[in-house]
């Protein structure tokens, strides 16, 4: 357990005072969870926050009316980690706020632990996964979300991992050549669909955005079969 010095520093944006009462003596019994803020809407946190918090988790639906993706926008842009919550599933705004660099999607049922476990994921720089948003991708059937052969999918996860090509290849059992082949064609799906896809940074951005790390381990045929790790 790290110690107070290391302690993850969380800031919450919801317009529920009840809650955030809540969530201040809840962070308060966990010692390497650390409350640095509250508010109720993204502006007020930005206008007050005392530095810039480990891990923003932000309410989907906030009273002002502000829109759910400019709120993570606005957040992730400031160099702010967002974990977004929600009262019920919204399958359209758990991929939309994914899209727009969320590091995780969260219902509000779930217990606190399930929560302190997220806020740990995403404090590590990794995307916090739940049943919600896998149920929210899989549902995700948009035009501008290119279908991807098996083995496409598994070397573009490969290669946005920072994996040579040489190592996906090997990873994935094909030659060199032929995974350059997968990825040219996994670019040219995602430029037809209206994303242009160019650079291996790119590649990384389609990855989470289209919510393909729940695939991490996917190789050759048998790629197609999930293998995300779930929030508890």
């Amino acid at each position: 357990m790290p110690s107070l010095v290391s302690a993850i520093s969380v800031s919450v944006v919801d317009d529920d005072r009840m809650l955030l009462d809540g969530m201040a003596a809840w962070l308060g019994s966990i010692p390497d969870l650390r409350l640095l803020c509250t508010a109720a809407t993204v502006d007020q946190l930005l206008d007050t926050e005392p530095g810039r918090a480990d891990v923003v988790v932000l309410d989907l639906l906030l009273a002002d009316g502000s829109a759910p993706v400019d709120n993570v926008r606005r957040l992730v842009e400031t160099g702010r980690p967002v974990l977004v919550v929600s009262v019920v599933p919204h399958v359209v705004h758990g991929v939309d706020v994914i899209r727009a660099g969320a590091s995780g999607y969260l219902t509000k049922d779930h217990d606190l632990p399930s929560l302190a476990d997220a806020i740990r994921t995403v404090a590590r720089g990794e995307l916090a996964h739940s049943p919600e948003l896998a149920f929210a991708w899989s549902c995700d059937d948009r035009p501008d979300r290119p279908k991807l052969a098996p083995r496409e999918r598994a070397v573009l996860v490969a290669y946005a991992s920072g994996m040579t090509l040489t190592a996906v290849a090997r990873k994935v059992g094909i030659q060199p050549t032929t995974a350059r082949q997968y990825l040219d064609r996994v670019k040219a799906k995602y430029c037809d669909a209206g994303r242009p896809t160019y650079t291996k940074l790119d590649l990384a951005d389609r990855v989470r955005e289209d919510g393909l790390h729940r695939y991490p381990s996917a190789s050759g045929d048998d790629a197609g079969q999930s293998s995300s790790t779930l929030v508890p």
